[in-house]
């Protein structure tokens, strides 16, 4: 082929990636100084190896919020609920950042519940490692000898942690841990006044329900059954957890409840296609809901939602309070969130301080 038949491919091609470059513009690094390189996140991500898919709603909007904080790092994502090996140390102390994305991965007795799988090792291994809307594992006495030594040698003390509830806090400072935001989970950040307004306050004609199966109460969750029955022409049930299915298969017979599919796709695809309610004692699912806009009532079956809901007005009802459940299904109430603005704000400016410090 001549030269010539070679320049004019070459102009020929040139106008397609002009078009193309508003796109790829927007995935270009700007680096103004050439001694700084692109960071890397390393990120202990509790969506790995779980058979809950709350774990995948947590981990879906801490990665969002990384991504508006750190735009031109990798995120690596690394395991919470497998025991933390050599690759992850390495990853982990080679990184700018290291970060736990939400959950109860807190204990008073880390060695024997052990959602974070961090051993002695990592008190000399994994270093200034920063909370990001985690939470306590249920109320407990004070923190053992071998959880204090992990968490005050593991957590940053030059960074603030952002954890899910008050009581998180109260108990990470009464250790010694006094740089704690309560910014509640980040599953709420973007739950803001306008999203709410955007909320249904009337009952919806049908529902999508959850229950935990390993928080079993055949009594009051088969109440909460037969009163989801009366209430709404038609019944959803979405399996959150590996075992949901099994344990409502055990208590309640499935005639008149339409099956969701055991994924986060086909769970979105329901509160994105269908005019319904969400109520159930899956604290995620409920607040997958409202993120999706649908109206939402959280049955507590633990510390997790009742704690939120204290702080921020979560709509949340005991599990034992069948009344009162009722009664909320059916009042006209608006969503109202108080969001803790100020302390989210500062547990990101944070990061973006320490990038122009950088810079």
């Amino acid at each position: 082929m001549s030269s010539r038949g070679i320049s004019a491919a070459g102009r020929q091609r040139r106008p397609r990636i002009e078009e193309d470059s508003e796109s790829v513009d927007a995935y270009l690094l700007d680096i103004p100084n050439p001694g700084v390189s692109a960071m890397t996140v390393a990120l202990f991500d509790p969506s790995i190896a779980s058979e809950n898919l709350g774990d995948q709603i947590i981990i879906d909007a801490v990665v969002r919020e990384i991504s508006d904080l750190f735009p031109a790092e990798q995120v690596v994502h690394l395991p919470t609920q497998e025991v933390v090996g050599r690759r992850t140390f390495r990853i982990a102390r080679n990184a700018r950042e290291r970060l736990v994305g939400g959950t109860n991965l807190l204990s008073s007795h880390m060695l024997r519940y052990r959602q974070w799988k961090v051993g002695l090792a990592a008190r000399f291994l994994l270093k200034d490692v920063v909370l990001m809307g985690v939470g306590w594992w249920q109320y407990q006495d004070d923190p053992d000898w071998y959880t204090r030594q992990i968490i005050l040698s593991t957590l940053s003390k030059r960074r603030s942690h952002a954890v899910r509830d008050e009581y998180t806090k109260q108990k990470l400072e009464k250790i010694g841990l006094a740089n704690v935001l309560n910014t509640g989970c980040p599953t709420m950040w973007r739950l803001d006044e306008k999203l709410c307004a955007s909320i249904p306050a009337r009952k919806a004609s049908d529902v999508v329900f959850t229950l935990t199966d390993y928080k079993p109460n055949r009594e009051t969750d088969v109440a909460l059954i037969d009163l989801l029955r009366k209430r709404y022409a038609r019944l959803f049930f979405w399996p959150q957890g590996s075992g949901d299915l099994a344990y409502l298969q055990s208590i309640a017979p499935l005639n008149g409840i339409e099956m969701v599919a055991p994924t986060l796709a086909a769970y979105d695809a329901l509160l994105d296609s269908h005019d319904l309610d969400f109520v159930g004692t899956r604290l995620h699912g409920g607040i997958r809901a409202l993120q999706k806009r649908r109206r939402a009532l959280i049955v507590a079956v633990d510390n997790r939602s009742l704690e939120i809901s204290r702080d921020t007005g979560l709509p949340t009802e005991e599990r034992k309070a069948v009344e009162r459940i009722s009664d909320r299904i059916e009042r006209t109430e608006s969503t109202r969130l108080a969001l803790r603005l100020n302390e989210i704000a500062a547990w990101k400016t944070q990061f973006s301080a320490a990038r122009a410090a950088a810079q």
